[in-house]
């Protein structure tokens, strides 16, 4: 790209979906937005952006979440998470449409609540949140992408002597490379490539699943929940964040900020391709794992593949493939989740009027980017107990940003009749998933606490 001068201007809006004549009052494109955020996709490249980012590696903590649930609540909770997050996301996008029909496009989940919430909710509540959630998900896909090296490292070697953190380091490094693809649209081959490996991946962990639980290997199938009341609620809540978590975006306008205008309808189909992956991937993982091992389910379903004396319950090669499998997509949906990160740096240190690939863009690009990945290296070395972080990251940022916004936001936008069913049923969504947040996050905390007792710094879990 060239050097953007202010005759310029005008073109390079249009080109990202802006209105030249009802937009005056709007300032320019900053580099965030105009390198990071390219409005060139299409509805395909945004369903394979929503796959990445929705079906991931935490799916296989979905046996772990039923085993507090139970059967009937556990799948129900799949039910109800797939049916209000598509609705959700739908309804985000549908507000998204309506204000780039009315001129003023917006590329960032900020700028919405800037414009709908006003200023304060925009820089003060959903921003920070949203930076939490993203960068939150880096450091526990770096974290979950060392946990899955050192699986393979133990399968080949089961008395190395290498720790947790340096296979952390080894997949941070990994991160550094991937860090540095200069925008979200740049991404759209490389998250194809993520769609066919989460469901290489869940379909061999559902298959392993079977086998193990169809063998006399597996372990007896106890279905029966905690008797201790305490233990049973706060289980139940923090299950449900890890399923939230599971399902949670965080960048729906991100996502159909790279699409090439116009947008109308485009995310649908995206929804469409992503949920049709979801619903296979998560019900399968989910049910095959709690079924074949019942409430020993472990955080991660992988480490019940293997036997209580360390030997792999499946062949030792279909289990290192699916670690494999897990790794390569890990990477790409950290690199997904880097994405508001980047933006914000580029926003920060870039200059629009210079080209993209110019020195003045590069070397504060790669610098500002480098020392992101690291910095969530090293926080993911030093808490390998990340998962519980993430539960209470799920609480606090996916629920809002997932499950209350987005209908929130539409009521404000098309404001339906009070009378009608709409309306009604999206402020129940907003009340209900607001009390199951506030709740959520209590009893994340408290696992924490529980936690923190046996757990150390840079500890080789």
């Amino acid at each position: 790209m060239g050097t953007i001068g202010a005759v310029h201007e005008e073109p390079i809006k249009e080109a990202q979906g802006f209105s030249t004549t009802n937009n005056h009052h709007k300032p320019p494109l900053d580099a965030g937005a105009l390198f990071v955020l390219k409005s060139k996709g299409s509805w395909w490249h945004s369903g394979y952006h929503l796959t990445t980012s929705i079906v991931a590696p935490p799916l296989l903590s979905l046996p772990f979440a039923f085993a507090s649930l139970g059967w009937t609540a556990g799948v129900l909770s799949l039910v109800i998470g797939t049916i209000v997050t598509f609705y959700s996301y739908n309804l985000i996008s549908l507000v998204l449409e309506h204000h780039a029909e009315q001129g003023h496009r917006h590329l960032r989940f900020r700028d919405m609540a800037y414009d709908i919430l006003g200023p304060r909710w925009g820089k003060y509540y959903v921003g920070p949140i949203q930076f939490m959630v993203c960068y939150g998900a880096v450091v526990g896909n770096i974290l979950l992408g060392g946990q899955c090296l050192k699986a393979i490292y133990v399968l080949w070697d089961r008395n190395g002597t290498m720790k947790l953190y340096e296979f952390v380091i080894i997949f941070g490094v990994l991160m550094l490379i991937l860090a540095q693809v200069p925008s979200f649209h740049s991404l759209r081959h490389i998250n194809l490539i993520s769609l066919v490996l989460c469901l290489l991946y869940s379909s061999s962990a559902t298959a392993a699943s079977i086998y193990i639980g169809s063998s006399s290997k597996g372990p007896h199938k106890n279905y029966s929940l905690s008797s201790n009341d305490e233990n049973r609620i706060f289980g139940i809540f923090n299950s449900l964040a890890i399923i939230a978590t599971t399902y949670g975006n965080g960048i729906i306008p991100e996502i159909q900020a790279t699409l090439a205008p116009p947008v109308k309808g485009k995310m649908f189909k995206g929804l469409c391709i992503c949920y049709t992956v979801v619903t296979v991937t998560f019900f399968s993982v989910g049910i095959s794992g709690y079924w074949a091992f019942g409430n020993e389910a472990k955080g991660l379903v992988l480490s019940n593949f293997l036997g209580h004396d360390g030997n792999p319950l499946v062949p030792k090669w279909f289990l290192m493939m699916i670690n494999i499998f897990t790794i390569l997509q890990l990477s790409a949906v950290a690199v997904v989740y880097l994405q508001p990160t980047n933006e914000v740096l580029e926003k920060t240190f870039g200059d629009p009027k210079s080209g993209e690939f110019s020195a003045r863009n590069i070397i504060p690009r790669v610098i500002s980017r480098s020392i992101s990945v690291i910095l969530a290296t090293i926080i993911a070395t030093m808490l390998p107990f990340f998962g519980d972080i993430n539960a209470l990251i799920g609480a606090f940022g996916f629920f809002p940003l997932d499950f209350v916004l987005p209908v929130v936001f539409f009521n404000l936008t098309f404001k339906p009749s009070k009378r009608g069913p709409v309306f009604w049923l999206n402020s129940t969504i907003a009340v209900v998933f607001s009390v199951v947040s506030v709740t959520a996050a209590v009893a994340a905390l408290r696992q924490i606490s529980l936690d923190a007792k046996t757990y150390k710094l840079f500890a080789n879990v």
